[in-house]
């Protein structure tokens, strides 16, 4: 009787271990699937580290940091035509990078941004750029990528509301974290190891008699991209401003969620443009479809006006430069710190190759230009200030105008 208990007992052990090992391979078969299929997307979500805490005080979000492994399919994206439009752009993201499992939605607030070059007393090349935004937190993601195979390092941000994540998020979810996937599509601003920067800002072009806005959106036989990821294209693949401007204009523009953007590229020779899509004038300009690329060097601008005739530096607000869009002043946006910034670079007219002491007096014009300094009747707020210096290829980051705070102050390095 105790030999039969035995020889059950043996067999029931082995049958245990048997359906273990059973399991355990299903399991290892099952993880090997998931580390080929979201490898790269769960090493990337494994970097997110949180920077700064929200702060309600002065209206400010919190700041987290990325790392985005792998090659987020870009080259793909670029390779089946780009996208046309917001909803092209997130199917693409959705099968590729969520794997159809997460949706994605993209949106764009409004925003009124700054931005500058000038070079150092040491000769360093800058572009210093502030991100603007409508008294409401909005959580912030610095994003670093490295996506080899002949494409540049970067660093950029991204406002991750334009990605759906709202009201200042925090990101301590999997499935909002999922939604930072797509941050590389996103970028309003950044810097790649060639020493080329580029920012993307609003223009507002439309009919100024009713404040509408008419998006760019393109229609001849070129391929298509939206307004961030011809940002994305410029870091992961420009070497030079000329290189970007030819990379563009080989691209159909559709700007994202029913908004206009021009944009600012510069290099580290001290190159810069400034690149809008126009067709009309502020009243007139009202068929997207019809703008085409017009690019302002900042050695070639004279069209521009006697002070960008002269100045071999550029700077940037939410107005078109383009010659006789406007009517009247009073039609542009941004003017008023368009006209500081040009004062603190060239204060007396004869500083034209706009050099600065240093980065921190280049950090002095953002902050003069932010929001909650700048304009305090409480109608806006700078999210990020972002220096990039293109000749050592480094980065201060400032967060929510708190220059003095050393917490909220970093610095980067490609």
């Amino acid at each position: 009787m105790q030999e039969n208990e035995t020889n059950k007992m043996s067999k029931l052990h082995k049958g245990l271990l048997i359906a273990g090992c059973s399991i355990l391979t299903l399991i290892a078969a099952a993880g090997i699937t998931v580390a080929s299929l979201w490898g790269n997307e769960i090493s990337s979500l494994l970097t997110i580290e949180k920077k700064t805490d929200a702060d309600d005080s002065i209206v400010a979000g919190p700041v987290y940091e990325m790392e985005i492994k792998g090659g987020y399919y870009f080259d793909k994206y670029l390779e089946q035509g780009g996208a046309s439009n917001d909803n092209e752009l997130i199917n693409f993201i959705v099968d590729n990078i969520t794997k159809g499992i997460i949706p994605i939605d993209l949106d764009a607030p409004t925003i009124g941004c700054s931005a500058f070059t000038s070079i150092t007393e040491s000769g360093d090349h800058l572009f210093g750029r502030n991100y603007d935004f409508d008294r409401e937190k909005t959580t912030s993601l610095i994003v670093h990528t490295n996506p080899g195979n002949g494409r540049h390092a970067s660093i950029s941000t991204v406002d991750l509301r334009f990605l759906g994540i709202t009201g200042g998020a925090e990101l301590d979810n999997l499935m909002t974290n999922f939604l930072t996937l797509a941050a590389p599509y996103a970028p309003l601003d950044g810097m790649n190891d060639a020493g080329v920067a580029c920012g993307i800002f609003m223009s507002y072009q439309g009919n100024a008699e009713n404040n509408t806005v008419v998006a760019t959106d393109q229609d001849t036989e070129k391929p298509d991209l939206t307004s961030t990821t011809m940002l994305r294209m410029v870091l992961d693949y420009a070497d030079s401003v000329e290189e970007a401007v030819e990379l563009i204009s080989n691209y159909d523009l559709h700007d994202s969620a029913t908004t206009s953007f021009h944009y600012m590229i510069a290099d580290k020779t001290g190159k810069s443009a400034i690149l809008e899509w126009v067709n009309g004038d502020s009243h007139t300009d009202l068929d997207g479809s019809k703008r085409e690329l017009k690019v302002y060097y900042n050695d070639d601008d004279a069209l521009l006006g006697e002070m960008e005739e002269k100045d071999n530096f550029q700077y940037i607000t939410n107005f078109l430069v383009t010659p006789d869009y406007y009517l009247s002043d009073s039609e542009k946006q941004g003017l008023d710190r368009y006209n500081l910034i040009e004062s603190m670079i060239n204060q007396d007219g004869s500083n034209t190759q706009g050099i600065i002491e240093d980065e921190d007096y280049a950090l002095s014009i953002l902050e003069e230009v932010g929001r909650r300094k700048f304009n305090n009747n409480n109608a806006g707020i700078t999210v990020w200030s972002a220096l990039y210096n293109l000749s050592d290829l480094s980065v201060t980051w400032v967060g929510n105008e708190q220059f003095s705070n050393p917490d909220a102050v970093f610095t980067y390095h490609l």
